[in-house]
């Protein structure tokens, strides 16, 4: 689990944004940042500041990485040909925790990390448990047969606020996920506007 896991609410409201589009956020009531000087945080942000923020919320969302895990995910996507920021997207989508959680396998993406880790998960039929595992256009994502009745997957399943995107092949019945392609920017069903090019913006100038 991450560091952020028992706190992850605090994020949303930091960024004022409900990240994931969830019912139980407090963003929904109240948009300031926590602790008492909160509601004082609402000066102009910089250049830098805007550029931040767009990394920080896009860092956060899958699952708060730390910066040396999302910068050398940044330097991947910066060596592939086209464009970066849709690069980087792609590649964030394609972790196994992101696919997992995609599929609505787990309620939560910091859920979906755990989920992973503790071996619940078979890619092509074998069992992996590394959450950055890179799922590749074809590959299989299963929940193992034993756990497929965990009251946490049938939970997620049972979720209504959010959609499985048509870059995944989903059978909630068997519990198995295909990796049809990998997706551009705008096939990634964000609950908040996502600016991959700010991103770009700020370890091009930093």
């Amino acid at each position: 689990m991450t560091k952020r896991t028992a706190a992850k609410y605090k994020l949303d409201r930091r960024m004022g944004e409900n990240i994931w589009g969830r019912a139980k956020s407090p963003v929904n009531r109240r948009e300031y940042g926590p602790g008492q000087h909160g509601q004082r945080r609402k000066n102009k942000l910089s250049d830098f500041g805007t550029q931040l923020r767009a990394k920080q919320k896009l860092k956060g969302y899958y699952g708060d990485l730390t910066e040396k895990q999302f910068r050398r995910i940044y330097a991947e996507a910066e060596r592939v040909k086209g464009d970066t920021g849709e690069n980087l997207i792609g590649l964030l989508e394609r972790r196994l925790d992101a696919v997992v959680y995609r599929a609505k396998f787990v309620p939560t993406i910091f859920a979906a990390r755990q989920f992973v880790n503790h071996g619940h998960v078979e890619v092509n039929g074998k069992r992996v448990n590394i959450a950055s595992y890179r799922v590749k256009e074809g590959d299989v994502v299963s929940i193992r047969e034993k756990s497929r009745q965990l009251a946490i997957v049938l939970e997620a399943v049972a979720l209504t606020e959010r959609d499985v995107p048509d870059y995944l092949e989903v059978d909630h019945n068997k519990m198995t996920a295909s990796f049809v392609r990998t997706p551009a920017l705008g096939d990634v069903p964000y609950a908040v506007i996502m600016e991959p090019n700010l991103v770009v913006e700020f370890y091009a100038q930093n």
